[in-house]
């Protein structure tokens, strides 16, 4: 029963640091990386649909994504997608293909950039912290029922601690690797 509580806190926490891992992918940097697409949606007859699933995605030029729709008459719905994400790019078509010409990033946006990165790394923390005092509160149930000891109860609370610790330290350094490849001229 304690190792579940335990065992489940540590799924929980793995998937925010996850969640966040990937958010942080589609977080651009100045670099055209096709993931940035994956988390935007496309009203493909009535039903939306990430990017990815709509059409073919290639980086022929660092600063280029060109999306190549199997079906061409979604090309205006793939567009508007575009426009309305928080990505701030402007795409061309002609006719085939959109493209996204990704501009140099200046020093302002650079430190935008970063501010997102962090305050997402802070609720990702806020959520495994959450985590951490779920669990807790089980585990003193537990115990308030005489289900286990006092010395387990402790152990079990370290146990919830260093898990606690050790993916915060995760974000902090997924944190630390998206800041500097945001800052890399």
């Amino acid at each position: 029963m304690l190792q579940d509580i335990i065992n489940n806190a540590k799924e929980k926490m793995k998937k925010s640091c996850e969640v966040y891992e990937r958010d942080m992918m589609s977080l651009r940097a100045g670099r055209a990386n096709p993931k940035l697409l994956d988390r935007i949606m496309v009203d493909y007859y009535g039903t939306p649909t990430p990017i990815p699933q709509i059409g073919n995605i290639s980086s022929p030029e660092p600063r280029l994504l060109v999306i190549a729709p199997w079906e061409p008459k979604m090309i205006p719905q793939v567009e508007k997608a575009i426009q309305k994400s928080d990505l701030g790019l402007n795409p061309s078509n002609d006719g085939k293909i959109v493209r996204l010409v990704f501009p140099e990033l200046n020093e302002e946006r650079r430190k935008d950039l970063t501010k997102v990165a962090s305050k997402g790394a802070e609720e990702t923390k806020v959520a495994i912290r959450s985590i951490r005092r779920d669990a807790i509160e089980q585990i003193k149930k537990l115990k308030k029922n005489s289900e286990i000891t006092e010395d387990d109860q402790r152990d079990a609370e370290e146990d919830m601690q260093k898990l606690t610790d050790k993916a915060v330290k995760e974000v902090d350094e997924i944190l630390a690797k998206k800041e500097k490849e945001i800052m890399e001229v």
